[in-house]
């Protein structure tokens, strides 16, 4: 269940959005009336998303914006009656992921708060797309790191390209020639050894017992497969 912080300091606003978010659409709502009272409510993964006022008393929108984004990503809506270009550009640069002005229309927020807990999900996904994981083995796409039991392992470009081919492929066997083709794309010219090598050095360096692997394993006169069972 989604949580949403609401900041603003009219009460009745406040009671309004929490009708149409709870009963309507199921978020858990929370409150807060001024700046000073978000800031000590708000807390990293506490909240999904954040409607937040930019008059606000103690602590202005603004600063209560740049505070939170300096510690979180969480997706911001800044809510104004304030209908100036300015103060648009300057929620924005101030971490604001949307900017509504008041009085606004409700299907029209809530639509807004949809899409962007579309977007936030899409976005997980991806990074969830980037991770692999086989048993104590954790592959990041993204940045092109491994770790084994928390430890960092130190790959070459040549066998992280393996490993992630492997990996991505499990149970696949692939002859040499098959390897030379995808990971060196016939830039290396003449000795099939050269994969023979890399997939040596892959194993020293990943697997716990090198004579005895247990990822990078060897079909006989075929080629070498990944395994995670």
């Amino acid at each position: 269940m989604k949580r949403i912080l609401i900041v603003d300091d009219e009460p009745s606003l406040i009671k309004g959005l929490r009708f149409n978010l709870e009963q309507q659409d199921g978020y858990t709502v929370d409150e807060a009336l001024d700046g000073q009272q978000a800031l000590d409510k708000f807390a990293p993964d506490k909240y999904d998303l954040i409607l937040l006022d930019l008059m606000l008393p103690k602590i202005d929108g603004m600063e209560v914006c740049q505070r939170i984004r300096s510690i979180s990503n969480v997706p911001i809506i800044m809510l104004t009656a304030k209908d100036d270009d300015m103060d648009k550009i300057m929620g924005l640069e101030f971490g604001a992921d949307d900017y509504m002005t008041k009085p606004f229309n409700m299907l029209e927020l809530k639509a807004r708060i949809k899409t962007i807990f579309r977007r936030v999900e899409g976005t997980e996904k991806a990074k969830e797309h980037q991770t692999l994981r086989a048993r104590n083995m954790v592959v990041n796409l993204e940045n092109r790191s491994v770790e084994i039991d928390g430890k960092d392992i130190s790959l070459t470009a040549k066998e992280f390209d393996l490993l992630q081919l492997f990996i991505t492929n499990k149970g696949k066997v692939y002859d040499r020639e098959k390897l030379l083709e995808l990971i060196w794309k016939y830039e290396y010219l003449g000795d099939l050894r050269t994969v023979d090598v890399h997939i040596r050095r892959l194993r020293e360096k990943i697997e716990s017992n090198p004579a005895k692997p247990e990822f990078i394993l060897t079909k006989w006169g075929v080629g070498y497969y990944f395994s995670d069972k």
